[in-house]
């Protein structure tokens, strides 16, 4: 049997700016010159807004210190378009913190798929406001922390979760069912790097039991929403959503199943389109490149 070829090593460079002629001609035309080889490169212009969007990948065999050089000689062209950009190497695994409540069928597909690899980053830590997955999450090799909640003195636990993530230099938080809100602090510290999913129902159905008030109503689609969390709750930039359709044979049990399902999917999407530098943030939405 012959082996499979080893996959080189990339870079990817995600960048946004004003639109205007000659940008896409100036960032290949670097890359060329870099001796760099373009695997996959995918752009977008937003004509309401006026901005330009794009996404290169290129294989990089250099070391570290040609990393730096890359980007000391990109600068001058990111100035000159006034771009806001990033450059990052295949080899970045960012440090990924999940919360989660007593819910547990998002965190247990996310801890399944970071133990079958299929996540681009680290997986530091589980916090939770329960003790109720700690031993599926050590079971799985990974660290758990639980916080709970004193009704009586919130802040405490806020701040204790606040300094577990500083602590644990953490570059993204996941909340996976994590029925706590975050404190301004926390979502202040991490910009576009908190992600939460919801039911799609909002702001049709708010407030608890979202899929029995559905069922009620005889909805004919139930859908999910992965997004950004921001100090506006569960109106931040959405990265991916999902619908399935149902009708009046389905209970509202069969509701809440089959919206735990899509939960998991799109939750999981999400994460890794982030974590896959897929994801630029404009305003209050995002262009999320295949």
């Amino acid at each position: 049997m012959s082996e499979s070829p080893a996959i080189s090593p990339t870079v990817t460079l995600l960048l946004s700016c004003e639109d205007r002629p000659g940008i896409a001609a100036a960032v290949t035309r670097f890359l060329f010159e870099q001796g760099t080889n373009i695997v996959h490169a995918e752009q977008h212009g937003d004509a309401e807004a006026g901005v330009f969007f794009q996404r290169v990948e290129v294989e990089f065999p250099g070391t570290q210190d040609d990393l730096v050089e890359l980007r000391e000689l990109f600068a001058p062209i990111a100035e000159e378009f006034d771009m806001k950009y990033s450059i990052r190497h295949s080899s970045d695994r960012p440090r990924v913190a999940i919360l989660c409540s007593k819910q547990g069928h998002c965190i247990y597909d996310l801890l399944a798929r970071w133990s079958l690899r299929e996540m681009p980053g680290e997986l530091a830590l589980v916090a939770s406001n329960h003790d109720t997955h700690r031993e599926a999450t050590e079971r799985a090799g990974f660290s758990y922390h639980h916080l709970p909640v004193d009704p009586d003195n919130r802040p405490a636990q806020q701040q204790a979760l606040s300094d577990l993530l500083t602590s644990n230099d953490i570059d993204l938080v996941v909340m996976a069912r994590y029925m706590q809100i975050l404190p301004g602090s926390i979502i202040d510290a991490f910009p576009s790097r908190v992600i939460n999913i919801h039911h799609s129902f909002l702001p049709a159905f708010p407030g608890g039991k979202p899929y029995h008030q559905a069922h009620a109503r005889g909805v004919k689609l139930i859908g999910v929403t992965g997004h950004y969390a921001t100090a506006e709750l569960d109106e931040g930039p959405i990265i991916d959503q999902d619908v399935v359709r149902v009708s009046h044979r389905q209970s509202a049990d069969e509701l809440v199943r089959r919206g735990r399902d899509l939960e998991t999917v799109v939750l999981a999407r999400a994460v890794k389109a982030h974590l896959e530098n897929r994801v630029l943030v404009y305003g209050n939405k995002t262009v999320v490149f295949s």
